[in-house]
């Protein structure tokens, strides 16, 4: 189906193709750039049968579709898939997530064969698939940047680690309940061949401990966002390794980390101290990227206090605890009702500033 915008744009290329002399007759005749045109106006269910309507546009969807989600496909999906990677050779994003599992391993290794320069994939909740799917992908797509595994329980260690060796490009990767395949071992393969990481989900990979994390911090000095939420053995280390070499550490979730203390809030907060002067000193140099925490997540951390926490509040500004922008997330911690963010506490000058109405 397409949109009134996308409707209006088709007619100013027909019309434009009228005033060139073009005359379309029959539907093989329209030109590969304004079908290209016309495939991007329409869902992807309309594109995948436009593939069949001639060889003509089969070969056009095949050298032209960059991008391809298969999520809306109850039914099927795996011979769907089987059929279709042949000719998307030019595919550079696919989304097939799934409600019901349905996806297999032959599957995924028709697409490791065939989109060679697939980028971003997103496979989460395959239940289906194992180890074997890593090895193919691991073969045949070494230019993934971004990779959803979130809810695939069946991997391995081995498989993610062998993974890792060639598909070094990775920047986003979601491993959020893959307890099986995220150990100690996995995280150190990721900081040893995926330097590039920004992004890394470990949710609920409650196997993993500081030696893991520590290893990631050491090997991705520029992780962004990192999820350690129901991460239950991790310790301070972990957030002391963190503060100190991951500078451009954006988003941290350390939902039920119950092992967190103090310390770990000291840290961030000194980090971040540190890490200001060093922009300031970009500033000056005619440079500026605003860098410092603006997610946190310390829900069900009850070991902290009010002062470290007030820390770290105080040193990153984009934390908020205001109704309505709560990115730093303290639920759970009853202790910690009297941090507050600046906002709050800006406002409460004011109104205690403000002259009170005679009597």
């Amino acid at each position: 189906m397409v949109s009134e915008e996308g409707s209006a744009t088709l007619d100013r290329c027909f019309e434009k193709m009228k005033m060139e002399g073009i005359v379309i007759s029959e539907w093989k005749d329209i030109p590969v750039e304004l079908l290209m045109k016309i495939l991007n106006l329409v869902d992807d269910r309309t594109v995948i049968i436009a593939s069949g309507v001639c060889s003509g546009w089969r070969d056009a969807i095949s050298f032209g579709l960059t991008r391809l989600s298969l999520s809306w496909c109850k039914k099927n999906l795996n011979s769907l898939v089987l059929s279709l990677a042949p000719k998307l050779v030019k595919l550079q994003t696919l989304v097939l997530r799934q409600d019901n599992p349905q996806l297999e391993d032959n599957a995924v290794e028709a697409i490791a064969n065939h989109c060679h320069e697939l980028q971003d994939l997103d496979l989460s909740k395959s239940l289906k698939l194992t180890d074997h799917s890593l090895y193919s992908l691991a073969r045949g797509c070494t230019n993934l940047t971004k990779l959803n595994l979130s809810g695939c329980t069946s991997f391995s260690d081995t498989a993610l680690a062998y993974l890792t060796r060639f598909c070094r490009k990775l920047k986003v990767l979601n491993l959020c309940g893959c307890v099986e395949a995220v150990s100690d071992n996995a995280l150190q393969a990721i900081g040893e061949n995926c330097n590039e990481m920004q992004s890394l989900n470990l949710g609920w990979c409650e196997n993993i401990s500081d030696d893991g994390v520590m290893s990631l911090a050491y090997g991705c000095p520029d992780l962004r966002t990192l999820d350690l939420c129901g991460c239950v053995l991790i310790t301070d280390e972990s957030v002391v390794a963190l503060a100190n070499k991951c500078v451009h550490l954006r988003s941290l979730g350390l939902y039920y980390c119950r092992n967190i203390t103090d310390r770990a809030m000291y840290s961030l907060a000194q980090s971040g101290v540190k890490n200001k002067h060093e922009m300031w000193r970009s500033v000056k140099k005619g440079k500026f990227d605003e860098e410092g925490l603006r997610s946190l997540n310390i829900s069900q951390c009850t070991y902290l206090t009010p002062s470290a926490v007030q820390a770290v509040c105080d040193t990153f500004p984009a934390l908020h605890t205001c109704s309505g922008r709560h990115s730093l997330v303290m639920s759970g911690c009853l202790n910690l009702t009297s941090v507050h963010c600046a906002c709050i506490l800006q406002a409460h000058r004011t109104h205690t500033a403000l002259p009170h109405p005679a009597h």
